[in-house]
């Protein structure tokens, strides 16, 4: 299969539709995270931030500024990055502790979106989606604890004091917000210039079929799934084919026919969030990445974090079909 270009040319209107206006949509709310991170630093919120998480970052040998991202996580997983990114820029955290502290928040990037998660699955497939959302919560949290039991044996205990009991107070005024506001406007044309040009790229490899050749060809490779029925087979591939909302309208189809059992629609959903990973990152995730790092850097972060992702999704998808 060789791709081809769109049948039809794109008026204004809908290019605006489907590209122009979900692109702004992102690049406001990376805009936001790095401008909420800029004025954390300059405000010097960071140490109380990082008080949240002591116990946590402690146990993962980890200083400040990840105990300060775990926690803003929690809130806006966006500025969290943009607080690694501004530390990484200056220096004061290594790649190593980047990378650790970026998986890190594993955990409080998916707790963000477990309640659109659920109110999304709850609808359609009733009691199955406790077990779904219950499931890849449990994942991102062996996520982040693997990367605490890595962080704890690769780096030594942090020499950061996080008991805020050192002297000085936290600063305020017109000042700080000024510089917070400079070193924003510097930083905001590499994170437009990067990510703007990544995400319309992502947008005409998926308008000219590049990801669904790649789609096609996983749903054509999926003899190892035997051990599912044939009906999970739909799930999963409108799961690679689409969004999670095609998966959900036809694994509650099924599950109200009575075709599969709620342990075999949540299998299915959980094997076809795992497939569709490497495309969901690359369309999704690498352009927000390339905006706060540089491109390099930001496709080892992502392959790390997605990487520990379908690793966890699968020890857990494994886990529950032994035991039930």
């Amino acid at each position: 299969m060789i791709p081809v270009s769109p049948d039809i040319t794109l008026a204004p209107a809908e290019l605006w539709r489907i590209l122009g206006w979900p692109m702004l949509r992102l690049l406001l709310g990376l805009a936001a995270g790095l401008l909420l991170a800029n004025i954390l630093e300059a405000l010097q919120w960071t140490r109380r931030l990082a008080r949240l998480a002591l116990p946590l970052v402690r146990a993962a040998h980890l200083g400040e500024t990840a105990g300060a991202a775990f926690s803003l996580a929690f809130v806006s997983p966006a500025a969290a990055n943009g607080l690694l990114s501004e530390q990484y820029g200056r220096g004061a955290l290594s790649g190593r502790e980047l990378m650790l502290s970026n998986l890190f928040n594993s955990l409080p990037a998916y707790v963000v979106h477990t309640p659109t998660i659920f109110f999304l699955t709850w609808p359609v497939l009733g009691m199955p989606a406790l077990t779904y959302v219950g499931l890849t919560l449990v994942a991102a949290m062996l996520r982040t604890g693997v990367t605490l039991w890595v962080s704890r044996r690769l780096l030594p205990p942090s020499r950061h004091n996080l008991t805020g009991t050192e002297p000085g107070s936290v600063i305020f005024g017109a000042t700080c917000l000024q510089n917070a506001w400079k070193r924003f406007l510097r930083r905001l044309p590499r994170l437009v210039g990067f990510t703007a040009p990544m995400y319309v790229l992502m947008f005409f490899l998926q308008q000219y079929g590049w990801f669904g050749i790649a789609e096609q060809w996983l749903a054509e490779h999926m003899e190892w799934l035997a051990f599912l029925k044939p009906q999970a087979m739909g799930v999963i591939v409108l799961h690679l084919a689409a969004e999670l909302g095609a998966a959900l309208g036809a694994a509650g189809s099924v599950l109200q026919t009575g075709a599969l059992s709620s342990r075999d629609v949540v299998l299915a959903l959980m094997v076809g969030n795992i497939l569709s990973t490497p495309m969901r990152a690359i369309r999704h995730q690498l352009p927000a990445y390339a905006g706060f790092y540089r491109p390099a850097l930001a496709l080892k972060l992502l392959l790390a974090n997605q990487g520990l992702r379908a690793f966890s999704m699968t020890l857990v998808t494994v886990g529950y079909f032994c035991w039930t």
